[in-house]
Order: structure tokens, then sequence, then C-alpha cells
């Protein structure tokens, strides 16, 4: 039985349902009594057993199982939530996230028990309830007796079908059997194992009966046996391999079916029928070690790659618009065939409304794809609030976690992007950000420090702020480590602003810390948060007052496959500068040209803006005439500016970027390339590298 077809839906469910669990247990924690939430755990655990069952995966339905049991106790009301007992349910969260992991690289849940988190649980169980023990003698003995089999197939009523169908496959020389299958008492779902017995046998010959009927089979209205009667030309062990071989099966045996010739008698007019049936060799019930290796697991056909999550949910009228635009381009498409066709005056003007037209709906196809691509931010912050509880703990500091703007949309490939970088600031305000409870009551703050996590919009880009209000960073501190580590001179540091020596952290292997923590050090690998939002065509900043707290800003394009850009010429080159990065353009007269300290400068509205000539930059060899003005792009990063100076605008323009791929090493001042309409490539300038 392959399984690996499934192997994605149950990967992206189950990570829905531990974020749910995890959600829950915090609420837990802080209502105790709160039943929709003890409700709610319930389910989710009882779908993730279900989940591990179906997919064979038995080690991961056995720890759900043994939640499952803690929960129905509190549920229940036999047993009471303790922080202890959630620390315990956490562990096992942990457990589980481990075996999908492997199961998303290996396909398989390997081979740890967590038999130490199982005891815990039991330990707690026991301790729940008194009668404990009692009930699980009470439980075995119920067992033993809905497991026994029911073997006897003498008693079964064949119809006047289904006695000829059996009559026809013995003068084939086929083999007509009765099947009694039971099911394993743990089992989730039988009908669904039920109907994986079917399917395996249809592949082997033909199912003329079941008892009880399929309809009662498929509304699980059965025990934990059934019986079913094939023809085939198999013989019986194949027969009963097969369905020893679907997962919770405990056992099968099996008798062939032999009817007599039917005497006519003429007394009567009756025929009267003898059926004998003839025992087959009946195969003993498998032992544990024979159904492990019977047993399905999704790496039937898999290969051990990793599994990667590669969908998207989507809203089904984001769906609707695209469905509603791509008849639109049809009917665009149809429009410019007939201009075609029509004489040739009319041809000019019909063609250019069709190019307009065409040229409306390819921009709503393109804002409407962006849409389906878009995915809100609560699938990456959503695991935070656990690890600030676990920070609170392990750092034994008090701290809550405030979130706004979950909701707050980015583009796919910038989601599965950013967590890491979010998830190492937040632990660098709960380590280095918070002060210990004693400094920050003997300050005048309350006890509990706050971290803030905000998202919000701001135009084309999205933002995220990751705050707290503890100590902010010491800047003499940092200067003076920057001196001792010889990354500035003591003159430079003089004459650095606060702002220019908070930007030193973000500098490779950077830190402030006394002593390393496995939580954090400041600094410690913000330079890999830096490199990584830059990657994303985004940037990071840092404001903090010390004493008051520290804020890092993320600021990231909404999306990274489509940009409007302006495309500027340098000698006989086109290039593109995202509109997103540009503030103005401007005519600057070559006398306004000014040098500071050997380099060319403009002041701007009061603001002195350095000026890079891109020509030069780019080692393009320049054409353009001498004039009495420079056509100068003024870029911004942050609060940082540059003006870059090209020779001639071209205008705006809607761009795809292509990604230049491996093979050209190129320089950061590049992001990419596109394609222009007369086939030409044009190169797209990173403003945010250059400044």
């Amino acid at each position: 039985m392959d399984v690996s077809q499934y192997l994605e839906i149950f990967v992206e469910e189950t990570k829905e349902h531990l974020q749910t669990l995890s959600e829950s247990l915090l609420i837990l924690e802080k209502e105790p009594e709160n039943k929709d939430t003890i409700n709610e755990i319930f389910r989710a655990a009882h779908s993730l057993k279900g989940m591990a069952g179906t997919m064979g995966y038995k080690r991961m339905q056995n720890l759900t199982h043994d939640m499952e049991n803690v929960f129905s106790e509190i549920r229940n009301d036999k047993m009471k939530v303790t922080s202890a007992l959630v620390d315990t349910l956490f562990q096992c969260l942990d457990a589980l996230e481990a075996y999908l992991d492997n199961i998303i690289n290996t396909q398989d849940e390997g081979t740890e028990n967590n038999e130490h988190i199982v005891k815990l649980l039991n330990d707690f169980l026991n301790g729940g309830s008194a009668d404990e023990a009692d009930t699980q003698v009470e439980e075995t003995k119920e067992e033993t007796v809905e497991t026994s089999h029911s073997d006897s197939f003498s008693d079964i009523e064949f119809s006047e079908f289904e006695r000829h169908a059996i009559e026809e496959a013995a003068k084939k020389e086929m083999n007509a059997y009765g099947i009694s299958v039971d099911v394993d008492p743990n089992c989730i779902l039988k009908a669904a194992r039920a109907f994986l017995v079917f399917k395996s046998l249809e592949e082997l010959g033909e199912i003329i009966k079941s008892v009880p009927s399929t309809q009662d089979i498929e509304d699980e209205k059965f025990d934990l046996n059934f019986k079913m009667f094939i023809v085939t030309k198999e013989p019986m062990d194949k027969i009963l391999a097969a369905v020893k071989n679907v997962s919770e099966i405990k056992d099968a045996v099996g008798e062939a079916i032999v009817f007599e010739e039917a005497k006519e008698d003429t007394k009567t007019g009756t025929e009267t029928t003898e059926t004998a049936v003839a025992e087959a060799s009946q195969t003993p019930s498998t032992t544990k070690k024979e159904k492990s290796e019977n047993k399905p697991t999704a790496q039937s056909k898999g290969s051990g790659k990793p599994v990667v999550n590669r969908s998207v949910r989507v809203d089904i009228e984001k769906l609707d618009v695209l469905m509603n635009l791509v008849s639109e381009l049809i009917i665009a498409k149809n429009g410019l065939v007939a201009s075609n066709a029509t004489e040739a005056i009319q041809r000019s003007q019909s063609f250019n409304e069709q190019i307009e037209y065409l040229e409306r709906v390819t921009t709503n196809l393109h804002e409407s794809v962006m849409n389906v691509r878009m995915v809100p931010i609560e699938t990456v912050v959503n695991r935070f609030p656990r690890m600030i509880r676990d920070l609170s703990k392990k750092l034994n500091k008090k701290m809550e976690l405030y979130m706004t703007g979950e909701d707050t949309e980015l583009d796919r490939t910038v989601i599965d992007e950013i967590g890491d970088p979010l998830m190492h600031l937040l632990r660098n305000s709960a380590d280095h950000g918070l002060e210990p409870a004693e400094v920050r009551i003997a300050a005048g703050k309350p006890e509990v420090g706050s971290v803030f996590l905000d998202a919000y919009q701001d135009g084309n880009n999205v933002v995220i702020e990751v705050r707290d209000d503890g100590a902010g960073i010491n800047v003499e501190k940092v200067k003076n480590k920057a001196i001792e580590k010889g990354t500035i001179t003591p003159e430079q540091a003089e004459a650095m602003t606060d702002k220019e020596i908070i930007d030193l952290l973000f500098r490779p292997s950077f830190s402030t810390a006394e002593k390393i923590t496995d939580v954090s050090g400041r600094g410690v690998g913000l330079d890999v948060v830096k490199s990584k939002i830059e990657a994303l065509g985004g940037d990071v900043e840092c404001h903090s007052v010390q004493g008051e707290g520290s804020t890092f800003t993320i600021r990231l394009p909404l999306t990274l496959a489509i940009i409007q850009a302006l495309m500027v010429k340098i000698g006989t080159e086109q290039y593109a500068i995202s509109l997103g990065s540009i503030q103005t353009v401007e005519d600057i007269p070559l006398e306004d040209v000014k040098f500071v300290q050997g380099k060319e400068v403009i002041t701007l509205r009061g603001t002195v803006i350095p000026l890079i000539r891109l020509g030069e930059l780019l080692d393009v060899p320049d054409v353009a005439e001498d004039s009495e003005s420079l056509t100068v792009v003024i870029i911004k990063k942050g609060d940082r500016q540059a003006g870059l100076v090209v020779d001639e605008l071209i205008g705006q323009m809607e761009i795809v970027i292509k990604s230049l791929g491996k093979y050209i090493n190129i320089n950061k001042m590049i992001s990419g390339a596109t394609i222009l309409g007369d086939g030409e490539v044009a190169l797209i300038i990173d403003a945010n590298a250059i400044v």
C-alpha cells in the first residue's frame, strides 16, 4: 500500500495541528478551566493520531495516543492542569516535530520511541486518577472479548447470484475464499482500514460479498471483525498476506468455499443444496515482527528526498478573479486576431485599442497572481509565543510577547526566509535587551518585561519591528569594543554618530556579550540577519535609547517577482532601478557639485548627498557629450541617501525580475536582470547595496 502520494498533505496538516496544540497549550496554562481550549486540544490530538495511524507512522500515533489519554482526563475533570504538565506536553510537541522533520527529510519517522516522555505522561495519568490501573485491566478484558475471531463461514447465507458466481469460478478452475478480518482495537478509522483491505483484494480478484454489507462497513457499523468472499486465481497465502499488509489489521484467516452440484428433487420440484466448506490451510496470526515488516510506510515509493512544502492555501475569491482575468486575456487575444484581418486604416486604430486593453488586463492579471502568492506573516510568527515562554523559564526572567499585524501578507518566497532572522532578533531582545526582574524594579520599570513584534504594510514594502522595553544598547561599550577589536580607530570613533556606532553591531562576528550564551549574543548573528534580509531585497536598522529599549526595523519588498522600475541609460547600456528605492530625480547644474574629503557631493534641500557616477562604478565606456548639468537619481535606504549620476532617463516600466543564476559570479551592485520588449537584457541595479 503506497501512501507517499498523500505525504505533502500529511506534512501540511500535521504542521497545522501542532501549531494549534502549541497555541492552545499556552492559553490552557493561563486559563486551566477553559473548556473550549481543552476541547480544541483534544480534537487536534485526535486528528493527529488518526493521520499518523493512516500513514503507518506507529511511533507518532502511539505518542499522540498517550497525549490524548491525558487530555481526556483533563476534559473529564479527573486531572488538573499544572505548569509541569504543560512542560511535559510541550516536550511531546517537540518530539512530534522531530518525527515530522524525519518524515520530511527521509519519509520515515525514525526509531526514537521517546520512552522517557511516555513515562512522564503515564506518571501524570497515574497520579491524576486512582482507578487508573483498574480501568486498564477492564479495557484489556474488553479488548480480549472484542477481538476473538468469528471464523465460522457455515452460517452465511448466499443469494442466487453469489452462489452462481462461486460455481462459475469453480468451473474456470478459480478459487473462492471466505476471509475473516480482525481490526486492531486501537484503530481510529475502521472504515478506512476496511476500504484499504477491499482495495488490496480487488487487485487480486473479484469480491462477491461482504458481511456486514459494504454500506455498513463504510458507515463503521461493525465491531472489530468483518468477512469478505473473493473469487481469485491467486493462492490463499497471497490473499491473506495482502490483507495483513494493511496497517492496523490485527489478523486475517481464510477458508475455501465450495458448493456441491445442485441435485433436483423430482418429488417437490425444488432444489436442495449441500454446502461443503473445505477448510484451507489457515495461516496463524502473524507475529509482531512479521507484522511490522508488512507494515506500510510512506517509504514504499519514497526515494528519501526531502518533502518540500510547495503548496499555498488560496481564498477561492482570489482564484475567481484570476479565472475572470484569464478569460479577458483570451477575449483580448481574439480582438487582436480580428483586428489583424481588417482594412489597413481601421487596423491601426483597432490595434492600438486592443493593445491598451491587453495592457490593462495583464496588469490586473499580474496583481491577481501576486495576491495568490501572498501568505499572511502569521504562518511565521505564530511559533514565537511558545519560544518566549521557553526563554522566560530558561533565562529566569518574566516576559510577555505582544504581536500585532499578523494578517499582513508577504510573498511566499519571502515568508519562507524571514523566520530565522525574526527568531534571532526576538531571542536577542529576551536575552540581552530585557534586564533581570530586580534590575527592572530598581529602575522603576514593571517586573515583567515586554517584547513587541509589529508588522504593517507601508507602500510597496512590509515593515516588521521587533522592540523591547529593556536596557537599550550601551553605545560607549560598543565603541570601546570596536576600538579594541581594531574595527575602527579612536579618531574615527570620535567622529561617529550613535547610529553609526550601533550599525557596527551588524558587522560579522561583532559581539559585546560578556559571556556567550546558548540563547544569543548581542551582535553574534546580527550580520547573518542583515545579509539574509538584504538577500531578500530588504534592509534592517536599529534604533536604541539606553535605559528605555531597542527597536529593530526590517523593511521588505512585498514581492520578488515583478517590480515597477525606472529605466536609465549609461553609455549605450540600459539599466533598471526599482522605483521603491527612488526618492526623486534631479537635474543638478555642474557648479552645484562640491567636494568633501575628495568625494563629490551635492546639497539638496539642506541635506548633503554623496554622488555616485554609475558609469565609472560599472565600468561602462562614457559616450555622453559634455553638458552643463547632471541627471541624478536620488536613492534612499532607511535614512541614508545617495545620488546616482546617469546619462539619460528612458521612463518607467513594469519589469519581470530574472535571477542571474549561480554561474555568473557578480558583485552585490546587480540584483538580477530583465528582458526588454526588443529582446535585449537590462541589468537591475541594487540600490541598497550601492548606498
